[in-house]
């Protein structure tokens, strides 16, 4: 099975890179930003994301659409200061695009301004890559 991971943030606290990074070390797979397509089909791929203004970012749809003949499955893996979960929103875009998405993520909250302070901890960076390499 071929896995992939690529991820998107704006962030300047950089939670969602860190998770990135991660699930990078966990697997020793590389992880690359979503402005980098896919050059081989992937059977999965691990989409590290956030909500932005509730939304998953155009840049993730547009990765997707780019790239959506290369992919298998998504899996889902996410931060948020909401505590909402991207997964409804990643499923409309792969079922838009015809990509089979698992029903299986990992989600985690994170810190924005004066909300969740100190989160992600260690331990959820620990909990993803923990999560990605069952996902293997």
């Amino acid at each position: 099975m071929t896995v992939a991971i690529r991820y998107f943030t704006k962030s300047k606290k950089g939670n969602t890179k860190k998770l990135a990074d991660a699930v990078s070390a966990a697997t020793g797979l590389k992880a690359e930003e979503v402005s980098v397509d896919l050059a081989d089909k992937a059977d999965r791929l691990f989409l590290i994301n956030a909500m932005y203004a509730a939304q998953i970012d155009p840049e993730v749809k547009a990765f997707l659409e780019r790239n959506a003949g290369k992919i298998g499955e998504i899996v889902n893996f996410n931060t948020s200061a909401s505590g909402k979960s991207t997964l409804p929103m990643v499923k409309k875009e792969a079922d838009r695009l015809g990509i089979a998405l698992s029903d299986r993520e990992f989600h985690c909250a994170a810190s924005w301004i004066f909300i969740n302070k100190g989160l992600p901890t260690d331990e959820d960076f620990a909990r993803a890559g923990d999560f990605a390499k069952s996902m293997l």
